[in-house]
């Protein structure tokens, strides 16, 4: 098997389904698609395990999560790479193709991506990003600028342009399944958001490289499948936690509580905005 497909869902059925379609239609031999559902209170996804039985659907009975989520259907995966994919996307033509061929020319890949776009073309900044760091971060969640300091959001690489990255999104993910597992997959301390910036700075540790295809593009519905909600932030903020605290604490604990004071307050901010909302 050359290529395995992981979509992790979670009440996500008609997205899912519009993801389904646009995989079947630019199918590529040698291929297998996974679906892991993490207990979804709609049970519609049990329709489209019917409406396409060339699917392999795994239901779980509770929600792991993004992380764990992934690593386990990983271990169903039995094709030479991955693709980590979001059930709120849609590939386009030539897509399976064009990323494995490119793939089969990096000897030393870690993981690459693709240019992510909304429903009308726009660009996610996410498709391309820099390591997180303390300026960098406290720039992005608190929304200013600071001269000679590396952007959150990798912004010298052209939309359209392939180059090396240091940070790509789990919405899509491709990597050889050994390299994956070699690396140990989705810190599984992530329940949601952060495991990919966490995946992406591993593999740069480990000596790999990442790539971004600005070449190649997909729709990503960004958040369409997420409640904003208390629990959104406690875990987007979260995961800010935990990578501080996995990286920064041991390089710099100066740094590290002063990353950590600002990331607090502003989980307190927009938990006050959602009380008043």
């Amino acid at each position: 098997m050359r290529l395995s497909v992981i979509i992790v869902s979670y009440n996500a059925v008609s997205y899912l389904d519009k993801c389904l379609r646009s995989i079947q239609e630019n199918r590529i031999p040698a291929m297998e698609v996974i679906v892991w559902d993490n207990d979804s209170p709609d049970r519609e996804v049990e329709i489209l395990e019917r409406k396409y039985p060339e699917i392999k659907f795994i239901f779980n009975k509770q929600n792991l999560g993004f992380s764990k989520g992934n690593n386990r259907a990983v271990e169903y995966a039995i094709g030479e790479y991955i693709l980590i994919l979001n059930p709120d996307t849609e590939v386009s033509p030539n897509f399976f193709l064009s990323i494995i061929n490119f793939a089969e020319h990096c000897p030393n890949l870690g993981a690459l991506g693709v240019r992510m776009t909304d429903e009308v073309g726009g660009l996610w900044p996410e498709s391309k990003r820099n390591t997180p760091n303390m300026m960098n971060s406290f720039a992005r969640i608190f929304k200013v600028k600071f001269r000679n300091v590396k952007p959150y959001h990798a912004n010298h690489i052209a939309e359209d342009e392939v180059a090396k990255v240091e940070v790509l999104s789990g919405a899509c993910m491709l990597m050889k399944k050994q390299v994956y597992k070699k690396v140990g997959g989705f810190d599984e301390r992530y329940f949601m958001y952060g495991e990919d910036v966490d995946l992406s700075y591993t593999l740069l540790q480990n000596g790999y490289d990442n790539y971004y295809l600005g070449n190649i593009s997909i729709v990503h519905y960004k958040g369409e499948c997420t409640l904003r909600d208390r629990k959104y932030l406690d875990r987007f903020y979260g995961s800010m936690k935990i990578f501080l605290q996995k990286y920064e604490k041991p390089r710099n604990r100066l740094f590290y509580y002063i990353a950590l004071l600002g990331v607090k307050l502003k989980h307190t901010i927009e938990l006050r905005k959602l009380k008043n909302s």
